[in-house]
C-alpha cells in the first residue's frame, strides 16, 4: 500500500458560537473566538490517499486529478470565505478545526474515484493540527 499526500493552503474567517448557550457562556467557552465579526486563519490542508501502484502508469493516482478535486471541493468553496455565513454546513455547525476537517472528508469521499481517502490533516497554525481518518 502506498500513501500519497497532497498539500494545499487556504485562508478563511470564522467565529465560534453556540446559539444554545447564553452570551456569557459563549464568551466563557470560546473567548475571543466568539467575536461575531470573526477572525481569520491561514490553513494548511494535507489530504492522504492510499492505494496500490497501477502497473500501467506506475502511479497510485495522477496527482493532477487530486489537485483538481481539492480545488473544486475545498478551495473554491472555502478559500477567502467567512465560513459561518458563506459555507452552508457551518451555518448550523461551529466551524472548529475539527469540524472543518470532518466537512472536508465528507466533501472528498463521494468524489474520489482513485485510491481510498486515508487521512485529512488540517493545520490551523503551524503548531496545531487535526487528523481525521473518517466516520
Amino acid at each position: 500500500m502506498i500513501y500519497l499526500t497532497r498539500r494545499a493552503e487556504f485562508s478563511a474567517s470564522h467565529y465560534y458560537h453556540n446559539p444554545a448557550f447564553s452570551p456569557e457562556e459563549n464568551l466563557r467557552i470560546f473567548g475571543k473566538c466568539n467575536n461575531p465579526h470573526g477572525h481569520g486563519h491561514n490553513y494548511t490542508l494535507e489530504v492522504t490517499v492510499a492505494g496500490e501502484v497501477d502497473g500501467s502508469t506506475g502511479m497510485v493516482l495522477n496527482i493532477k486529478d487530486l489537485k483538481r478535486l481539492l480545488e473544486t471541493e475545498v478551495l473554491d468553496p472555502m478559500d477567502h470565505k467567512f465560513l459561518n455565513k458563506e459555507v452552508p454546513v457551518f451555518r448550523a455547525t461551529i466551524p472548529t478545526t475539527e469540524n472543518i476537517a470532518i466537512d472536508i472528508w465528507r466533501r472528498l469521499v463521494p468524489k474520489l474515484t482513485f485510491g481510498k481517502l486515508y487521512r485529512v490533516r488540517l493545520y490551523e497554525t503551524p503548531d496545531l493540527y487535526v487528523d481525521y481518518y473518517g466516520d
